[in-house]
């Protein structure tokens, strides 16, 4: 199987592509119905914030045409547990918000179900704000047996909101649950602390062996009950087990004549993880991996969770996958994965993320790579050598029906095409012209700004290039990309020749001011961005020099 990364609802692409009992883990990230917007803040090469930025996305929803939609299709789907669960909470809520949001959950939660192997996990991550409520519907699409662990964990060290008459929120929850009893589990131990004392209630057996003296007797009062060794308690073990432990030299006796279990000790381990963790902080300025996508877990997390519910070559899937953090850590451990989010800013940023991370992913046969590079890719299997993106414009028909369908989406995937950030949402009202920005260096100055517009109609001409060179003017820009979905004309490229050239003080190479870029070029590559940056290790441009007349300059575009 390939690695897959998709562009749409989820809900769609789960009936349409994954099949039956084909995942082994799944983690989702839903957004928390916490009323909301959630923005993505970008930053400029010097670490600057920047006005660019983005809605990622709206977590909030609203009772309507499409809640009541889906509430129908709960209704007639088999699970009969769900199907009597939903209108039960739809009574208690009432037709608000929050139930618009269950409904949504509870619709891919089924289609979950359907995709998890009998082995597989699946861990739902969540604030206080709807986990009461997911909980509940969990039990009814996995039943409330399957049920493993409702894991705490700590993304901050506390608040200090003298405002607040409550105490500092500073967890979130991760719902565990399993498809069957037969699950994948691999156990996980916290790091050792090197000061805790190493012969605390530990026993040297015949052996030469340590172990630890353990409690025989049953939590809850829930085992079988008798008298062992004048004792009348309920037990862990049966009479024929306690009896075949004593005679293996496994139970030990206190003072008192209560019996300990001898539990085998590996003192190069910590305990074993419990509910609660505490040791994995959010991603920071100084971890080196923080993104700037809102809600964005730390790697540590993701790996964590992986490593505990899957194997290597098992399949993860995040049907929510924002930013990417699943898919790297899957890549990271050698498992497959699939990804899907509805926002194309999000696919654009973990293609980014992950030929950042894993340079050998489909790398093209003409690129270069390091010694280094190599002996990665050589080591890793054929799996993780490449990933497909679906869902994506692949050509001009795509383009176009995306164009569409959705401008902003258009608008953002454009974008990503020149290595762009996306310039405002959608509610941000007015763009002034710009639908995207790029920042370069090219000396040891302030980093110097690009703007992009991008044009997805069929109708693009003259007066569109020349409110580009103002809007390249008005913001104090070097360079202004023009991203049409037509072809330009003549005298369009004419006018953006008008423009003149900026000139590279550093590498003394001129650049096109204005660049007319078609989504045709940028697609088969034949036509890129250009303009120096020295953070890239020199220019867009092979050459050093680029010095183009009048004639040569049409080819540009």
């Amino acid at each position: 199987m390939t690695n897959r990364l998709y562009f749409g609802d989820n809900l769609d692409i789960l009936r349409e592509h994954i099949a039956d009992a084909s995942v082994d883990l799944i983690y989702l990230d839903p957004p928390f119905n916490s009323k909301r917007d959630y923005n993505l803040l970008f930053k400029t090469p010097k670490g600057h914030e920047s006005d660019a930025q983005i809605t990622a996305f709206e977590d909030s929803w609203h009772w309507g045409e499409q809640a009541e939609r889906e509430f129908n299709e709960i209704l007639r789907q088999p699970n009969t547990d769900v199907a009597e669960l939903m209108p039960a909470l739809r009574s208690f809520l009432g037709e608000n918000d929050m139930m618009a949001y269950l409904v949504m959950m509870a619709n891919r939660l089924l289609e979950l179900h359907r995709v998890l192997k009998p082995s597989g996990s699946i861990y739902l991550h969540c604030d206080p704000t709807a986990s009461h409520y997911l909980k509940i519907v969990l039990d009814g699409v996995f039943g409330k047996e399957k049920f493993r662990n409702e894991i705490a964990w700590r993304r901050t060290r506390g608040h200090n909101d003298l405002k607040l008459s409550k105490f500092g929120a500073n967890h979130d929850i991760l719902l565990y649950y399993t498809k069957s009893d037969e699950r994948t589990f691999n156990r996980i131990f916290s790091e050792r602390d090197e000061n805790a004392p190493k012969t605390h209630d530990l026993y040297q057996h015949t052996d030469g062996l340590l172990y630890r003296k353990d409690n025989c007797r049953a939590p809850g009062d829930r085992g079988p009950r008798y008298e062992w060794n004048g004792h009348i308690q309920n037990w862990r073990f049966t009479q024929d087990e306690a009896r075949r432990l004593e005679s293996e030299g496994k139970i030990v006796f206190s003072n008192t004549g209560m019996p300990r279990v001898l539990r085998p000790v590996d003192l190069t381990k910590g305990h074993p993880l419990q509910d609660t963790w505490t040791d994995i902080d959010i991603p920071n300025s100084g971890s080196g991996e923080l993104l700037g996508y809102p809600t964005q877990k730390p790697l540590a997390l993701l790996e964590r969770i992986i490593l505990a519910s899957s194997n290597e070559g098992d399949v993860v899937l995040d049907p929510f996958c924002g930013c990417g953090t699943a898919v790297h850590a899957a890549q990271k451990l050698g498992r497959r994965w699939i990804g899907i989010d509805i926002t194309h800013l999000a696919v654009s940023l973990i293609e980014k993320r992950l030929k950042d991370a894993f340079p050998y992913l489909n790398r093209k046969s003409s690129e270069t790579v390091s010694d280094d590079e190599r002996k990665v890719a050589d080591a890793a299997p054929d799996y993780l050598q490449t990933f497909e993106v679906i869902g994506t414009p692949e050509d001009l028909d795509g383009a176009r029906n995306l164009a569409e369908r959705d401008k902003y989406q258009f608008q953002w995937w454009a974008c990503s095409l020149v290595n762009a950030q996306p310039y405002q949402g959608k509610k941000k009202g007015a763009d002034g012209g710009i639908d995207g920005l790029i920042f370069f260096q090219d000396d040891k100055g302030a980093a110097k700004k690009i703007v992009v517009s991008v044009k997805g109609g069929d109708n693009v001409n003259v007066a569109m290039v020349r409110d580009l060179a103002h809007v390249v003017a008005r913001e104090k820009a070097e360079i202004g990309l023009f991203v049409t979905l037509a072809e330009p004309s003549k005298p369009m490229t004419t006018e953006a020749i008008k423009e003149g050239f900026y000139t590279s003080p550093a590498i003394n190479a001129e650049f096109p001011r204005i660049q007319i870029l078609t989504i045709a070029g940028l697609l088969d590559g034949s036509e890129r961005a250009r303009y120096p940056d020295l953070a890239q290790g020199g220019h867009t441009f092979k050459k050093a020099k680029v010095d183009l007349g009048k004639k040569d300059q049409g080819k540009l575009f």
